[in-house]
């Protein structure tokens, strides 16, 4: 199949060279002086069929479709067993027939007529894969790898066809699409060449078929409407030898008499795991189109199948191929975002996945039936689950009974229309959306009676919350005032342009003070605007309300959801939530939604969402979002917010939020290259003069990869917290070169426990000429050593407005460490200097004590390098202690807990000095915050062997 693809990308390449087209037609046939009107066809369909919809360009933009495409289960269904699909078509005890591909369909059997072309109705679910296999056919078809029986493949949409206004004979709608086909002899209807000619007719569920009434014709040449044309091809009045391939959706398979079918197929979707892998590795391993080996994206495929094979709410949802691409699109946009890929947003997946599966869609086609009457199907969806959706988040619930099912989808139905119109949604949609709970909850845990009600739950979790969300902005909760006032001002509005241009002709002769009682009428529309702003300043507040809820601030931020609800949990067991699982996508898509590029996808959707409405939302928003950031936020809900903002898309908003903001703090926060991204991205918005006071990424998990993505949002801070992460030597480079950017404006950098070595060291170093902002330096345990030391010493008097040095737990040894410390003393502006957690003997921390002072200019450079000076209590005991107990839970246990018995040691013999009992007693105190630092290493070493974290 590859090979054959390439042979015919080349000959597209060289037939658009012109003078080789000659050449090039002989790959597929013998040379004629005229190119061949079936050849044109093939390189015409396949340009067509193989561009793909921009939301695969997500995936790397340079997949092509062989290498996407994984074949669903096909299988032959009998008419009688048809019928019992409808409600569910993945409840089958097993295949009642083999697995077979679309060209086996056309494989004939005896019992089949041999002179009349075979009809095949293929159908299936919404999501199922449809589309899909008609692409692949056709690109195969124009490859010469598959259908090689038929010379001419015809591919229609019947959305297209439906839309035909005009009578049309069957040679003029093949020559509408396919000019360089009129005419054709195969379509001339002579002879018996239309056996070589396949037409494929996807989606005739858009199309109403009249099997009773249509005009009979055998005249390819003869005019009829484009539904007849269709009929008496399928009666096989219309070129008779002809096969043709039929793709429809579950409830119009009756459309088409079954004497007219020769044979069904289902498509089932993928019924197995391995098919599910197959299917995320086509679309996760392929990233770019490099052929080199992602182990992060090897490991991430791994993990969702091991999720798959667990038979949860995603293995049951992934047996459609729509919730497949649904489950890579998010695992690729929390994965493998980067810089230089389109923006795009977790909202705009999930409208993209609308977009795929029912854009353009209606509830039912039919004819004499204007566009402007017909139901749009999302909106359809939005009114029905939508508010089954917005129920169960009000509620904090996730599984629905079958009575709630009826009375939130259907419970208001009450003509013949809206009861088709509710089959038809059942039948094609629900099953979609909806899936029987299979989990081992409060509802099954004791398993169904002949009693007991069916409980459904939406086939991934994030979809309720967005169509809740969906639902809310769309204004569809609204409240009987505000329906009764709408439809009351609409009403009084359409009269009052007609009552008032009659009153004007009156006013002539009868005095105005007599209808001054009809200006009544202007007053109606103004109460429903004021209604209105209430209710879109109600959807801000709804938002902010579900943003910082009390019991959701020790959650895990809503990305790390988001992941953990694909791939499962794997390592120390998952948080239990006392109220079931929190629901905070639920605002994050409320403020997507607000985004123009998502309201312009939902709009082709039949979704409008006014800009009016946008306006007075993010009016309110800003205000509540000011309100809510006085008060302190945990780092999980920080990170929230700031996807929050990303959502949006709003650079205005975000610097108006973010101008009342002056630190945030993600500590211990799992960073990723999204999340780095975000949080680029977000203080991107704000002007040049813009600065944080602080930015914690303390134990963040970053790396070198990650911090070149937080380079636009490093140069907004001043206080910059990196402590314990991966940063090497590598990253030294990066850091360099923002403490020597004129815009950046760093004061603090804390560094500690990052492998930076002393080779980054030499690298930091190279700024301290250049730089002037840096006053306060950490490089706690950053593997400098003797080595290092010697090299901060000589770049010290570079820097010259540093303040603060921190060379604590560096294995610096005596002599390093005096030089370092005279040369902080003959710094002009330093004025401490960590050194403790060093091996330094007792005559090299004496030695410390002394030179830290320049008598000459009458300063001092406080040491801190033990809680002793000599038979004394250092001044310093305390601020050394706290940053030890703060950080000796991911420091060497043996070393802390050696050093801490030097320590020990010290302050017993300088004990043992003093005579007086009070200061005695303060050698105890400190001993005694000693030995519980120390208890506490023991404890976390302990913990450590036996596996645990704390």
């Amino acid at each position: 199949m590859i090979g054959a693809h390439r042979r015919l990308c080349q000959l597209l390449a060289a037939w658009r060279r012109g003078p080789n087209i000659s050449r090039c037609c002989r790959t597929f046939s013998s040379a004629s002086s005229a190119p061949d009107p079936l050849e044109i066809h093939k390189k015409r369909l396949f340009l067509w069929f193989s561009h793909l919809p921009k939301e695969e360009k997500q995936f790397g933009g340079s997949f092509r479709p062989e290498t996407m495409h994984v074949d669903p289960l096909i299988l032959e269904r009998r008419d009688e067993e048809r019928s019992g699909l409808l409600h569910s078509p993945f409840q089958t005890n097993g295949p009642s027939s083999p697995p077979m591909t679309v060209e086996q369909l056309f494989h004939r059997t005896d019992s089949w007529t041999p002179d009349l072309g075979l009809n095949v109705l293929l159908y299936g679910a919404v999501g199922s894969g449809k589309d899909t296999v008609v692409r692949k056919l056709v690109l195969d078809w124009c490859c010469g790898t598959a259908l090689t029986q038929f010379k001419l493949l015809l591919p229609f949409s019947c959305k297209d066809l439906s839309q035909l206004s005009k009578a049309a004979s069957l040679r003029d709608i093949v020559a509408r699409k396919f000019l360089h086909l009129r005419n054709h002899p195969l379509l001339s209807g002579n002879a018996d060449q239309a056996k070589e000619v396949l037409f494929l007719f996807n989606g005739m569920e858009k199309m109403h078929l009249d099997f009773g009434s249509t005009e009979l014709c055998s005249d390819p040449g003869e005019a009829l409407p484009a539904a007849g044309v269709v009929v008496n091809l399928l009666r096989k009045y219309l070129l008779p030898e002809a096969s043709i391939l039929v793709t429809t959706r579950l409830s119009a398979l009756d459309r088409i008499p079954s004497k007219y079918v020769s044979r069904y197929a289902q498509i089932c979707g993928f019924s197995d795991p391995d098919h599910q892998r197959a299917y995320f590795s086509s679309r996760l391993l392929q990233r770019a189109g490099t052929d080199a080996p992602n182990p992060e994206a090897e490991i991430l495929v791994e993990q969702l199948y091991l999720n798959i094979q667990n038979k949860g709410r995603l293995a049951t949802a992934c047996f459609l191929p729509s919730y497949c691409w649904l489950t890579c699109a998010t695992l690729h946009f929390l994965r493998f975002t980067s810089a230089q890929a389109p923006v795009c947003t977790l909202t705009g997946i999930y409208t993209s996945f609308l977009m795929l599966n029912f854009g353009g869609e209606v509830l039912d086609s039919k004819t004499g039936i204007s566009q402007d009457h017909y139901v749009s199907l999302m909106l359809y969806v939005v009114r029905t689950l939508g508010k089954l959706a917005f129920d169960g988040v009000t509620n904090k619930r996730r599984s629905f009974s079958e009575k709630e099912l009826e009375q939130w989808i259907g419970g208001k139905t009450k003509t013949d229309e809206e009861l088709r119109l509710l089959a038809i949604f059942q039948t094609d949609v629900l099953n979609f959306f909806l899936e029987p709970c299979v989990e081992n909850d409060k509802h099954l845990s004791h398993g169904l009676g002949e009693d007991d009600e069916r409980w459904y739950v939406f086939a991934v979790p994030a979809m309720q919350e967005y169509l809740a969300a969906l639902y809310v902005v769309l204004g569809e909760n609204k409240s009987a005032l505000e329906l009764l006032s709408k439809e009351f001002s609409t009403a009084i509005g359409q009269a009052s342009d007609d009552v008032n241009a009659l009153f004007n002709i009156l006013s002539k002769f009868i005095p105005l003070r007599i209808f001054a009682v009809f200006n009544l009428l202007k007053l109606f529309p103004k109460f429903f605007e004021k209604i209105s702003r209430h209710n879109q300043g109600r959807i801000a507040t709804t938002m902010t309300t579900a943003m910082f809820r009390e019991e959701d601030s020790n959650n895990d931020d809503v990305l790390e959801q988001v992941e953990q609800s694909l791939l499962g949990f794997h390592g120390p067991a998952p948080q239990t939530y006392s109220k079931g699982r929190p629901f905070e996508l639920y605002p994050i898509f409320m403020g997507g939604l607000l985004h123009y590029g998502n309201r312009v996808l939902l709009q082709q959707l039949g979704c409008n969402i006014q800009s009016s409405t946008v306006a007075q939302i993010t009016r309110t928003l800003r205000k509540y979002l000011v309100k809510e950031l006085s008060k302190p936020l945990a780092a999980d809900e920080q990170m929230d917010l700031l996807v929050l903002l990303y959502e949006i898309q709003n650079p205005r908003l975000t610097a108006e939020v973010l101008s009342s903001i002056r630190s945030i703090c993600l500590a211990q926060v799992c960073m990723t290259s999204l999340k780095c991204f975000i949080l680029s991205s977000v203080l991107s918005c704000t002007n040049a003069s813009y600065c944080l006071n602080k930015l914690d990424l303390s134990s963040c998990l970053l790396n070198p990869g990650l911090l070149q993505m937080l380079w636009p949002a490093l140069r907004h801070v001043r206080q910059l917290n990196l402590q314990f992460n991966n940063l090497g030597p590598d990253s030294c480079i990066l850091l360099r070169d923002l403490l020597v950017e004129p815009k950046a404006s760093v004061s603090s950098l804390q560094l500690c426990g990052n492998p930076l070595q002393d080779s980054g060291c030499c690298s930091l170093l190279e700024a301290l000429p250049e730089n002037h902002t840096l006053q306060h330096l950490s490089l706690v345990h950053t593997g400098l050593g003797d080595h290092g030391a010697q090299l901060l010493t000589t770049r010290l008097q570079q820097l010259s407005g540093l303040q603060e040095l921190n060379v604590a737990y560096n294995n610096i040894g005596d002599e390093a460490a005096v030089a370092l410390v005279e040369a902080c003393r003959d710094h002009p502006s330093i004025h401490t200097v960590h050194l403790y957690l060093n091996p330094l003997s007792d005559a090299g921390k004496k030695s410390l004590y002394v030179r830290g002072e320049n008598k000459k200019k009458d300063q001092r450079v406080r040491v801190l390098a033990s809680v002793t000076e000599g038979s004394n209590i250092s001044e310093e005991w305390h601020p050394i202690l706290s940053v030890i107990r703060e950080n000796a839970s991911t420091w060497d246990s043996k070393h802390v807990k050696d050093q801490l018995e030097v320590f020990l040691q010290d302050l017993e013999w300088g004990r043992q000095q003093q005579p007086s009992f009070w200061k005695r007693l303060h050698f105890r105190k400190v001993e005694r915050g000693v030995r519980e630092i120390m208890q506490m290493v023991e404890e976390d070493a302990l913990a450590a062997s036996k596996g645990y974290t704390k």
